[in-house]
This record gives C-alpha cells, sequence and structure tokens, in this order.
C-alpha cells in the first residue's frame, strides 16, 4: 500500500491547512488510518486516527479541539483539517494505516508532509 500526503505548507500561528492523504489501494473496513508528526530533534507522535468502517476518531490530547481527521470512502483518501495552528505543531507529518487494532504501531507511513507555524 502506497500513501501520498499533500496539503502542507508554512501557515501563521492561528492559521489552518488542510492534509490529504490518498492510499493506492481500497481501504477495507477494518483498518485504522492516521496521522503521525515529527519536529525536529522530537520523537514521532501520534496525532490522530479514524477507524475506516465506523468512523470512530481517536486524537492526541495535544490536538483535541483543535484537528479533525475525516474520510472520503470513494476516494480512499483521509484528511486532517488542522485549525488554529500553533508553532508546537510545526513538524513533518506522516499518514498511516494499520491493518487491525492498533492506533499506535501502524503498518505502513506516507513520506510525510511539511508543515511549518510561524509565530
Amino acid at each position: 500500500v502506497q500513501l501520498v500526503e499533500s496539503g502542507g505548507g508554512l501557515v501563521q500561528a492561528g492559521g489552518s491547512l488542510r492534509l490529504a492523504c490518498a492510499a493506492s489501494e481500497r481501504i477495507i473496513s477494518t483498518y485504522i488510518l492516521g496521522w503521525s508528526r515529527q519536529a525536529p530533534g522530537k520523537e514521532r507522535e501520534f496525532v490522530g486516527g479514524i477507524r475506516w468502517t465506523t468512523g470512530t476518531t481517536r486524537y492526541a490530547d495535544s490536538v483535541k479541539g483543535r484537528f479533525t481527521i475525516s474520510r472520503d470512502n470513494a476516494k480512499n483518501t483521509v484528511y486532517l483539517q488542522m485549525n488554529s495552528l500553533k508553532p508546537e505543531d510545526t513538524a513533518v507529518y506522516y499518514c498511516t494505516l494499520s491493518y487491525g487494532s492498533s492506533w499506535y504501531e501502524p503498518n505502513y507511513w506516507g513520506q510525510g508532509t511539511q508543515v511549518t507555524v510561524s509565530s
């Protein structure tokens, strides 16, 4: 499976960005698609995810209320809407796919897209 992210860029603090991730294959209902990020000098961290069949979402505490994950079943695409962005949100954002029940240990990763939030 290939995951291709798009939508990163430079934005001022308080602004918004929407990331998209298109999967190369049809998403099976039990899969979880999500997003992780890695800031310079920090470990990669879970941002959020969505279970494909139910639409159930889960978010890291640091982004709750600001970020929203959604999906388009017909396009095999998952989105990350990021609002009220903060400089500490600056990172490379990776799309992820998990086959089973794990939200935090994905099986596949995209190539990443840079998000930079200026103060």
